[in-house]
């Protein structure tokens, strides 16, 4: 579908009839149905092939143009007998003044879609079927199979109270609602759960996801415990498309190997951000590391230097100021993390850059480090007040620094700015540098000797 937008301003009303007139200013053509599910996959970074109906006109152009830039493959089947289902909105003032839909619902021939998915499923890591009732899954079942035979699992968005034609998919997703609709009213969450697993048995589901609006979601699983997942959203702006971006991220993680559940979090957690959202929107896995990193989920802890650029690159992009700062962090005690605490506390993320063994060798002697790199990493990682570890092989973080250039480089002792280490990379680079003292009485040295004198 084409969902298109017409905007504009308002300031009379018509000699002609008693409605506003609207001067048209601006025009917006979105991809609805099936192609906002595809954008969702985009979005999260999924190769992503769309298969479905158009017209033979101007608004299928436009639609193959807006996937074409989201670097989604287009496999549509053109119809001369039927326009591209277009829903036009006019909007003014921040109200949808009408909407004007475009559409000829009719059954297309099963074979000839059955045919186009199936030259999408080698190579394919998941399949998701949009069922909107416009006739492109007139033999949704032939679908179904296809992509059993094939190895590829099936998630579908329901429509209706004929679940029948669903039989043997991997997933349906259904809100309570339409689950309700054709299971029956539940009376708890245990009544809720019975019904969804004789709903799988019939129809020989391996698993269902329910949404419940603010109540979050159900998965039932065959062979596991019911999953209830309460919703994540602080504020609701609009609920329009959650439900595409609920099964594309279910889908794209399913694709890269997650189980069920873990997809079904990553999929409640997309959902939580999408509604915040005015219109159709989408997610990115940054918005998503970003929410596991708030509930100490992910997005956390020892990371290579390539993943950390990519992590910085997105806390920049969320307009968040990046600490890093370094050290050996052998034997670490309540000086250390007092320190780490005061540095994080000069930002929003902190990075702790990690001498490895040889390093250390080199720095301390023979003798050090006491714990090895692995175990110093794990420690430092547990800290609420760290977010990212990384280690590095030189006798300074120089390189490390350069590549990341912090919003503010943090050093512990006596230094003066412009002796350490990479300052004048971070200075060039419009950040700051910073010298914060260590807590006195505390010394990993000190805790060393001590227990040579034991």
């Amino acid at each position: 579908m084409l969902d298109r937008y017409l905007f504009g301003s308002t300031g009379r009303i018509s000699p002609e009839a008693p409605v506003p007139v609207v001067h048209v200013h601006e025009t917006d053509d979105r991809p609805g149905g099936a192609a906002n599910v595809a954008v969702n996959l985009a979005a999260l970074g999924v190769s992503t092939s769309l298969v479905g109906v158009v017209g033979k006109d101007a608004a299928a152009d436009s639609l193959a143009a807006i996937m074409s830039d989201r670097g989604i493959e287009c496999r549509f089947a053109q119809a001369a007998d039927r326009p591209t289902i277009t829903k036009t909105r006019v909007q003014s003032r921040g109200q949808q003044l009408i909407r004007l839909d475009e559409e000829k619902a009719q059954a297309m021939p099963g074979d000839a879609m059955v045919e186009a998915l199936g030259k999408t499923l080698e190579g394919a890591g998941a399949v998701v079927l949009s069922d909107y009732g416009k006739g492109a899954l007139s033999d949704v079942r032939a679908m179904i199979t296809a992509c059993r035979d094939a190895g590829v699992p099936v998630l579908v968005d329901p429509k209706g109270t004929d679940f029948e034609k669903y039989r043997g998919a991997s997933l349906i997703t259904p809100n309570q609602s339409e689950f309700e609709a054709v299971a029956g009213t539940s009376s708890s969450d245990e009544d809720l759960v019975e019904r969804a697993r004789s709903m799988m048995a019939a129809l020989q589901l391996d698993a269902l996801l329910v949404t419940r609006s603010e109540k979050g979601m159900l998965l039932v699983e065959s062979g596991a415990e019911p999953l209830f997942l309460s919703t994540q959203a602080r504020e609701v702006f609009d609920v329009t498309g959650a439900g595409d971006t609920v099964i594309a991220t279910l889908a794209a993680a399913l694709a890269s190997g997650q189980g069920l559940g873990a997809a079904a979090a990553l999929a409640n957690i997309a959902a939580g951000l999408v509604v915040r959202k005015i219109g159709v929107a989408t997610v990115t896995p940054g918005e998503i590391s970003a929410a596991l990193h708030q509930r100490g989920q992910g997005g956390r802890g020892l990371v290579d230097l390539d993943a950390l650029l990519a992590l910085v690159a997105e806390a920049h992009g969320r307009n968040e100021r990046v600490i890093m700062t370094n050290g050996c962090f052998d034997v670490l005690h309540a000086g250390h993390v007092a320190y780490l605490e005061e540095a994080k506390s000069l930002g929003d993320r902190l990075i702790v850059a990690v001498n490895d063994d040889d390093s250390v060798r080199r720095l301390k002697g023979e003798s050090r480090p006491i714990n090895a790199l692995e175990d110093r990493l794990l420690v430092l990682a547990g800290l609420a007040a760290v977010d990212w570890v990384v280690p590095f092989s030189e006798d300074t973080p120089a390189r490390l620094i350069e590549a990341v250039l912090p919003d503010v480089l943090v050093k512990g002792g006596d230094y003066r700015p412009e002796e350490i280490v990479g300052a004048r990379e971070v200075l060039h680079n419009g950040g700051e540098v910073r010298v914060l003292a260590f807590r006195d009485g505390h010394s990993s040295s000190r805790i060393i000797d001590r227990l040579g004198e034991e």
